[in-house]
């Protein structure tokens, strides 16, 4: 849950009618007042008797009958949000709610019967406004000092009482969260992501890439952002703002972003904490990459946290960039899932504190980075299969992570390491399944005589029960399966994959058998999980031969069929300068 507060005003009515309005955008559903300074105020939405402009007339009374003078933005906005995976409140908890962030910011504390004016507006299923005006209706002006601070410790409250996720804490190491104008803008350009947070993704693989200062540099160049660096008078560079193509204010001018402001540890100085002690990076083979770079990650995790807690602090970090690294120039199979792994975990990078520059498992983790980054090109030839363990190494790491903020009582950063871990588990699943489809030999089938002496017909995809399907192919799990509410995913894709002409019988198995399932949370999720490495895999074994996956199956690999030659792919027209920065859409 996050309080947010706008900025002041001084036209109350038409805030009010924003907010009973359908929205720039048409998102505004059913608007409606959950909460008041008094339970007798009427709802301009369901009384006649109350208008939207008598109601900003009651709320701006005391403000007019300020014995000094009356402050030129008298309107208090603040907006209380929960993540959208968050159960759903109701129009009665959102009040309870609406009053608790009153009484801490100072507005209308419980039992002040001459506190501020206030309601609260629900238009949408995960947030409520609150207008207030800063006139208190025995003619003084409110105490607001630390409101917003105290209102995120009201939030605390409700995120354990609801159930709610804990987004924020008050450690001072949350990411810089975009502003509501910065969303707004990017749904106008059609973005995935406000220019904010693509800006801190960028900058953060150039940060943890980079060798160097002025490699750093190239690389925010390379990655099409504008840079401007701040040059001190002695000729020392001493920060740097950064822009993304296409970003322009009214004026047409580029929106600059310092990195403090993209997040607290892309600070130039933090930043060049990463390159004070040399890492040495030993000569290892494209056959070895892989593996060396696992019994690295799997001795950093032995260690992590050992030495103390600012070392431990400091690995956390190394190990944050460890997965960043990783995310940009892992296989396509599953880059998707380590690049919001590394989205993620980022939170957990950042332990509140200071954090010691050195230690063996930071300079593990380290190590493991610059080995992949000079190795890129050799990474990029390895297939997705033969990095199955140290995807494996990165869940160990993770969850050392997660047991070293707990055992901290890092709340946020354990929250964010587990987060993390469950894309990484994903990671790992899917890239079995891909490894299953490899090896896949299917057994010849032979068409089987009906009663009448024809041929049996052929089962419509989708007919078959896959209920069946599960118990045949792995029976001591089809209960657990069943009961799974993560069964409807894999029967869908237990019904993709005998769309394809395979037997989802014999799949099903033989992903089952890839790696064990008894440590499992879910099964059905793990296998879920495994049928999409397995389809990822078919389409792509099946485009290199030019053949649809279903002409493939009865064949194993398509070594039968001719391979089709593609046809070369039409040049792309490349967009305008200022449109080639987009970033690419982020799955959730």
């Amino acid at each position: 849950m996050i309080p947010k507060k706008a900025r002041d005003g001084d036209d109350t009515a038409g805030l009010l009618r924003y907010l009973y309005g359908s929205g720039k955008r048409d998102e505004h559903v059913a608007p409606r007042m959950v909460a008041a300074w008094d339970r007798y105020v009427e709802d301009p939405a369901r009384s006649p008797n109350m208008t939207i402009s008598d109601l900003a007339l009651l709320l701006d009374a005391p403000v007019y009958a300020l014995l000094g003078k009356k402050p030129p933005k008298h309107v208090y906005h603040v907006a209380v949000r929960n993540a959208p995976e968050d159960p759903v409140q109701t129009d009665e908890q959102w009040a309870e709610v609406a009053r608790e962030m009153m009484h801490a910011a100072g507005i209308a504390q419980h039992g002040d019967d001459e506190g501020c004016r206030w309601v609260a507006i629900r238009h949408a299923d995960d947030h409520i406004h609150i207008v207030a005006t800063r006139g208190r209706q025995d003619g003084r002006q409110p105490n607001l000092r630390k409101d917003i601070v105290k209102m995120h410790q009201a939030a605390r409250h409700f995120e354990e009482r609801f159930g709610l996720r804990h987004l924020t804490h008050g450690d001072r190491t949350a990411r810089k969260w975009p502003k509501t104008g910065e969303v707004e803008k990017a749904e106008r350009r059609g973005l995935a992501e406000p220019a904010r947070d693509t800006l801190q993704r960028k900058v953060r693989e150039a940060a943890a890439m980079a060798a160097d200062e002025a490699d750093f540099f190239v690389r925010l160049g390379d990655a099409g952002l504008r840079v401007k660096q701040r040059i001190a008078p002695d000729g020392n560079v001493t920060g740097y703002s950064v822009a993304a193509t296409g970003d322009r204010d009214k004026r047409q001018v580029p929106v600059w972003f310092s990195g403090s402001n993209l997040a607290s540890d892309l600070s130039l100085p933090r930043v060049r904490e990463r390159w004070r002690m040399p890492v040495p990076v030993p000569r290892v083979s494209p056959e070895e990459l892989w593996r060396v770079a696992e019994e690295k990650v799997r001795a950093a995790s032995d260690q992590l946290g050992a030495q103390g807690l600012r070392q431990g602090a400091g690995e956390v970090a190394a190990f944050g960039d460890l997965i960043v690294v990783a995310a940009a120039i892992f296989p396509r199979l599953v880059r998707d899932q380590l690049k919001e792994a590394a989205w993620e975990f980022e939170r957990a990078s950042r332990a509140p504190g200071d954090r010691a520059l050195e230690g063996q498992a930071l300079n593990l983790y380290r190590e493991s980075a610059r080995l992949l980054t000079q190795s890129v090109a050799a990474v990029g030839r390895n297939d997705t299969v033969a990095a199955l363990g140290f995807l494996l190494a990165l869940v160990q790491a993770v969850e050392a992570s997660r047991r070293w903020h707990q055992a901290q009582e890092h709340r946020a950063q354990a929250e964010a390491s587990g987060r993390a871990g469950r894309l990484l588990r994903e990671a790992v699943e899917v890239t079995a399944g891909a490894s299953t489809a490899r090896e896949y030999r299917p057994r010849p089938r032979r068409p089987a005589a009906s009663a009448a002496g024809g041929q049996r017909r052929a089962a419509v995809p989708g007919e078959r029960a896959m209920a069946g399907v599960v118990q045949e192919a792995v029976p001591e799990h089809a209960r657990d399966i069943l009961a799974d509410p993560s069964w409807l995913a894999l029967r869908a894709r237990l019904m993709e994959v005998e769309r394809a002409g395979d037997d989802p019988v014999e799949v099903l198995a033989a992903v089952a058998r890839r790696r064990e399932l008894f440590s499992a949370e879910s099964v059905a999720e793990v296998l879920t999980w495994r049928l999409d490495g397995w389809r990822k895999q078919r389409t792509r074994t099946a485009d290199a031969f030019g053949t649809s996956p279903s002409s493939t199956a009865g064949g194993g690999t398509g070594r039968g069929a001719t391979p089709t030659r593609k046809a070369a792919a039409a040049p792309r027209r490349r967009p305008p300068a200022d449109e080639q920065g987009k970033s690419p859409r982020r799955a959730r």
